[in-house]
């Protein structure tokens, strides 16, 4: 009734495509999980995939949770999700890995024209506008999760979203006190997904996107681009003092603010 678009999507109903090889399934508490941490997320005020409804199903799933060889059988589940585009960096990506140049072509124009208004369809640059957008979302979007202690815990180039909302929520989680360490996934040894890591694994996927977009851009463009990329880190960081200053009710501009907020963190730390 207001006009919008919507995209629907279940989780775990079973075997598809991109399953890799699993059953396609998900058990009852990781969709609880994701149901209710996708609302309290919009009520936080970030941009995320949103929970339409829970079904819970008649079938049994079989899943090792700590990853440590137990297998336990638990009740399935689906849930119906929603987003204003399911698209995401990967989609993308596997179409310039494969060669596929013109349905790249015409898939970004299609994101462009459905997602991205304020770019023309005309226009010669509009891959360059809109990888300077999702550059600057994405820096948004990380810095937001920072500021609530959010972490993703898979941030592969399929779980970023062209969009710049959140979305595919796993091992996620948020920290109980402040630990730039702080791993929610326990399958993630080597600790590549750990909340200190969130800024730094969002420039790496949004490389990984230049590097899609390159086939489609001329010399000028390239060059222009990877400059767009070089500014994503004074995006991220100005974006994060503004919200931490919010947060400490700082008001105006004062050179000592960021040696605060940096002192606070670390003081948090040690507590």
């Amino acid at each position: 009734r207001h006009g919008e678009r919507w995209e629907l999507q279940l989780k775990g109903s079973g075997k598809t495509p991109y399953s890799r090889n699993g059953d396609g399934r998900a058990v009852l508490r990781s969709s609880v999980r994701e149901f209710l941490c996708s609302e309290a997320m919009h009520y936080l005020g970030i941009p995320t995939s949103r929970a339409a409804s829970l079904v819970v199903s008649d079938d049994d799933v079989w899943r090792d949770q700590f990853y440590n060889g137990n297998l336990k059988k638990e009740r399935g589940a689906i849930v119906l999700r929603l987003a204003k585009s399911w698209f995401r960096i990967g989609s993308l990506e596997i179409l310039a890995h494969s060669g596929e140049l013109d349905l790249l072509r015409r898939l970004l124009d299609f994101i462009i024209l459905e997602h991205f208004p304020s770019i023309a369809m005309h226009d010669s640059n509009r891959y360059l506008e809109f990888f300077s957008t999702v550059v600057s979302e994405t820096a948004n979007l990380i810095a937001l999760w920072m500021s609530v202690g959010f972490a993703h815990g898979v941030c592969n180039t399929d779980n970023f979203s062209l969009l710049s909302i959140t979305i595919d929520y796993g091992p996620f989680g948020f920290m109980d006190s402040y630990d730039p360490n702080f791993v929610p996934n326990t399958s993630d040894d080597e600790r590549r997904y750990k909340i200190g890591n969130q800024a730094s694994v969002g420039l790496f996927n949004l490389s990984k996107l230049l590097q899609a977009l390159k086939p489609l851009l001329d010399p000028r463009q390239k060059q222009l681009a990877s400059q767009i990329l070089e500014e994503y880190g004074e995006h991220y960081y100005s974006r994060f003092t503004e919200l931490f200053k919010t947060k400490l009710g700082l008001l105006g501009e004062n050179e000592n603010d960021n040696y605060l907020i940096a002192f606070l963190l670390k003081v948090s730390l040690l507590c």
